[in-house]
């Protein structure tokens, strides 16, 4: 009984939501017949009833067991992309409507004045058919781009070569690829073939090593089950090192008890066993390559603005002075900033994921936005200070909304080069 206001509150704010787009949907449609009209808007406010009687049955009427996690994930992506396209058409309305307020109050007092022969009312403005039919078409464009993002972006895999010098790179070093993968969150996959794919394209680019910067799941450890047999293909000959994120702990899900949150860390980090993966919490290794070494530094998630701090950097860094290089695993970007930057001059390279560059956004030639770069000051591709340098890649999966619009999911495939 809790949840029966939110729920309210909820319902309310989307049926005020439908019946503003509601008076420009009646504008538009005001010349054409009756019967015309009744059908449009009949359909109008049929669609959002049936999805919100279908998201209060399965989020509040049935248990969570009956529907698989992908079923729920679809209920709740095909009731919010009509709310985004009605939220971003509200603005243009709103334009109308303030424009058409303006003319009100100007016609008004300027009857008033008119003492000679003063008007009983100010005319009614219309609305302008202009901007109803802009609003319209951003509505209708945004429903048929997230819908795109999921048919096609969920799974367009691109792959993102990237060249960094390096000062003091051993000569043994110079070319060497590394192949990045980042933010899987497996429990959100619907297409398995499609992520089998995936890693076959990360695979044909004979990485000679393999990162992974956390998040594997979105909440609970079984989630990657039926995804061990296609992760585990992923090979390099020098090694394949992971660390975890702020997902993989278990933080945002409800559990019975402590000891159960506690076994689910421990079975994901099984998980990473399993798929062949040398899981770095708070640690370091040597990457040897005939007689030469560098060293590779992996912490648990550390993150600003409200994220779990569970990585220890100074740990993972005691005893790598004699490194030449040194490369960093840490899932949060701000961790860089936080820290790296501030204490640790001597990284040369740290690598992260977490942001997904939001799943929405632009990326043209050298031109980047997205929503995500007002929270974060690192989202996407490589980054630069001094001699230090950071890539955050954009995300193999998708949480939340089961697709990508604009920022596409990301393989990345870094080559070392001596500065």
């Amino acid at each position: 009984m809790n949840r029966l206001p939110a729920i309210l509150i909820t319902i309310g704010v989307f049926f005020l939501l439908d019946l503003y787009v509601f008076q420009a949907v009646k504008a538009l449609t005001r010349g054409s017949a009756l019967e015309t009209r009744r059908i449009i808007h009949a359909i109008y406010w049929v669609i959002p009833i049936i999805s919100l009687a279908v998201w209060i049955v399965t989020q509040f009427l049935i248990s969570p067991d009956s529907l698989s996690r992908t079923t729920r994930q679809f209920i709740w992506t095909a009731l919010l992309i009509p709310y985004f396209a009605k939220f971003f058409s509200l603005f243009i309305l709103l334009i109308d409507d303030v424009v058409r307020f303006g003319k009100w109050v100007t016609n008004f007092f300027g009857n008033q004045l008119v003492v000679s022969n003063p008007l009983p009312d100010a005319p009614a403005i219309p609305r302008s058919e202009f901007l109803i039919k802009t609003a319209l078409a951003v509505a209708g464009t945004t429903v048929a781009g997230f819908t795109y993002g999921i048919v096609s972006g969920a799974h367009d895999y691109r792959i993102r070569r990237v060249r960094i010098p390096v000062k003091n790179l051993p000569k043994a070093f110079e070319g060497i690829k590394i192949g990045q993968l980042s933010d899987i969150h497996s429990g959100s996959f619907f297409n398995k073939t499609a992520v089998k794919g995936g890693v076959e394209m990360l695979m044909a680019e004979k990485p000679d090593l393999f990162f992974f910067t956390g998040d594997l799941v979105n909440n609970t450890a079984d989630e990657v089950k039926d995804y061990i047999d296609i992760f585990k293909k992923i090979k390099a000959p020098l090694g394949t090192f992971s660390v975890l994120g702020n997902h993989d702990y278990g933080d945002y899900y409800q559990w019975p008890s402590a000891e159960a949150k506690r076994k689910n860390l421990a079975d994901l980090k099984e998980a990473h066993r399993l798929l062949g993966w040398d899981l770095l919490l708070d640690e370091h290794r040597a990457i040897q390559v005939e007689n030469e070494k560098i060293g590779l530094l992996g912490i648990q998630n550390w993150g600003a603005g409200g994220f779990a701090k569970y990585g220890v950097l100074e740990k993972a860094y005691q005893n790598t002075e004699d490194f030449p290089v040194k490369l960093l695993l840490s899932h949060d970007p701000s961790h860089w900033n936080s820290q790296v930057m501030e204490k640790y001059k001597d990284i040369d390279i740290a690598f992260a994921g977490h942001t997904h560059g939001m799943q929405f956004g632009v990326e043209i030639g050298g031109f980047q936005w997205s929503p995500v770069q007002y929270r974060y000051k690192q989202w996407g591709g490589l980054y630069k200070e001094g001699d230090q340098h950071l890539y955050v890649n954009r995300g193999f999966g998708y949480i939340g909304y089961p697709g990508r619009v604009g920022i596409l999911p990301e393989i990345t495939m870094v080559e070392l080069v001596k500065a």
